[in-house]
């Protein structure tokens, strides 16, 4: 169950950012801030693994970032190729040898993909070959803890988070330690995550910031 799907039911009608974005971006930026630093001008390459209809690659590129990156829809790129030509992105799958295309790079940023994902681990594989040594993945994907889950369960809100009935919708729910022990199991390091939308208990999505090791 892992051949190339593309998000069914997850409509792109234009090129503007979905909610989410509001809550993500300007964590994702700081971390950006903070990387851009320590590396040459020319070299703030940034690979966007699932970059739906290169909204976000936008606002990176605005910020100083050399945008790649690839989708599995073809309608959110067919946006992204209209409205954002200066972007580098194209219709793939996060299970394609990517690095063999695209080369590697010191940064790649992966937002609210890895929940629509069958098979989470060939998808880390591909996220890890990426990055260049030393090279930093930055991947966010909705929140799941147990205030969270208690206070969807006793507001009979568990149906309308868990999108049962969307095809390929959300179909893995992660909490801080299942995704830290995928990415370590991939081989990254220095794992820590930030909480973003709400209050920390009740976060609607976190972000995990993980290394590639030098060697």
């Amino acid at each position: 169950m892992k051949e190339n799907y593309s998000v069914s039911g997850y409509e792109y009608h234009d090129e503007g950012h979905s909610p989410s974005h509001d809550y993500l971006l300007p964590a994702v930026l700081g971390e950006l801030k903070g990387l851009a630093s320590a590396l040459e001008e020319g070299d703030r390459r940034l690979f966007e693994l699932g970059c739906g209809n290169g909204s976000v690659g936008h606002v990176l590129s605005k910020n100083g970032w050399q945008v790649s990156g690839i989708d599995a829809s073809d309608e959110g790129i067919a946006h992204a190729q209209a409205a954002y030509p200066h972007l580098k992105l194209s219709q793939a799958s996060a299970y394609d040898d990517l690095r063999s295309q695209f080369g590697t790079f010191p940064v790649v940023t992966s937002l609210e993909v890895v929940e629509h994902l069958y098979a989470p681990r060939d998808y880390t594989k591909t996220l890890f070959d990426l990055l260049e040594p030393g090279g930093t993945a930055i991947v966010s994907t909705p929140y799941h803890g147990y205030w969270k889950n208690l206070v969807l369960a006793i507001s009979g809100k568990m149906d309308a988070h868990f999108t049962a009935l969307w095809d390929h919708g959300h179909i893995k729910f992660w909490s801080e330690e299942t995704l830290a022990k995928l990415l370590d199991e991939a081989g990254f390091e220095n794992i820590r995550f930030e909480r973003v939308g709400r209050i920390r208990p009740l976060a609607k999505s976190m972000i995990a910031i993980a290394r590639k090791p030098d060697r």
